[in-house]
């Protein structure tokens, strides 16, 4: 798809894409990932103890993991007088003075492990990056935490940035080509953000010299998203591409995020074949989710105005 486009063009759009990463700061992703969190269990038993602690560094980690996970929790009967961040309690037991269900205090049950991590992102997602750099457990939810937050700030992106200055308003749009190139530049810039917010939650070193090859294959994607995208809107009269140039937007950022996720855990990326597959399904998704920040759009409209 990028093959399409003229070699001036596309040197100015990744000139944008240059100019829009440099204000990205990885080690604002890094700080974010190493913040310290001491973590202190309750339990109604040794055994529920033990499954809490083998659940959050499994034996098939390495040594070093392990210690590392370890050195973060402490268990109630036996902790020490150093300060705790999170209280990890076992369902059904009383909840100490000074700790706020959601926030600070979140339940387990020995025989459900799996629920916590998914409770975490449910209440407090943004405490999932730091417990993941610590506790496998939370990676996968860190992760896909990430890649749909991000793919849905790229829906949104597309979409404020293609409206006119009065909603709604669907016959004339500005699809300038500097316009579109600076759309490309942004979202690209997302997504490379993105890599590093995976790298992060993968226990990987996050930098451009460390995911300098991820993020030369985001860049030249990046190209092919753009054709893409503006192929869909020019088929489409009376700017109702409006909707498929967001979802590109977000399938786009949905399938970079997916391959990283799979290069992090296994050392291998999507193949072509799959990438095709997985635009296909993410693209139906992202036209719903388009849908419904067009309609929060339009709706808070006439509040931007008064």
């Amino acid at each position: 798809m990028a093959g399409d486009m003229p070699r001036v063009e596309t040197m100015g759009i990744i000139q944008s894409v240059r100019t829009a990463i440099s204000n990205l700061n990885p080690a604002e992703i890094r700080e974010e990932a190493g913040v310290p969190i001491q973590v202190l269990s309750v339990a109604s038993s040794a055994e529920a103890y033990s499954a809490l602690e083998d659940f959050l560094t499994p034996r098939a980690m390495s040594e070093k993991r392990r210690w590392v996970g370890h050195h973060a929790m402490s268990r109630a009967i036996d902790a020490d007088a150093k300060r705790h961040d999170l209280l990890f309690i076992e369902s059904g037991l009383a909840l100490p003075d000074g700790w706020e269900p959601g926030k600070t205090a979140f339940r387990f049950d020995p025989l459900a492990l799996e629920r916590l991590p998914k409770a975490i992102r449910q209440d407090h997602p943004g405490l999932l990056l730091p417990l993941a750099k610590r506790f496998a457990p939370f990676r996968k939810e860190a992760i896909q935490n990430a890649i749909l937050t991000v793919a849905r700030e790229n829906a949104f992106f597309s979409l404020a940035t293609a409206l006119p200055n009065v909603l709604p308003s669907f016959m004339s749009l500005p699809w300038a080509a500097s316009e579109f190139a600076s759309d490309t530049a942004v979202l690209t810039a997302n997504q490379i953000r993105m890599a590093f917010l995976l790298a992060a939650a993968s226990d990987r070193d996050v930098g451009y010299s460390q995911q300098k090859t991820e993020i030369g294959g985001i860049i030249a994607g990046a190209l092919g998203w753009r054709s893409l995208a503006r192929e869909l809107v020019g088929k489409i009269p009376f700017g109702g591409g409006l909707i498929p140039k967001a979802a590109v937007a977000y399938a786009g950022t949905y399938v970079v995020g997916q391959s990283l996720e799979r290069l992090y855990r296994s050392g291998y990326g999507f193949s072509g074949d799959e990438k095709k597959q997985a635009f296909h399904s993410a693209f139906h998704k992202g036209k719903e989710v388009a849908g419904e920040l067009l309609e929060r759009l339009k709706k808070d409209e006439p509040k931007a105005k008064s």
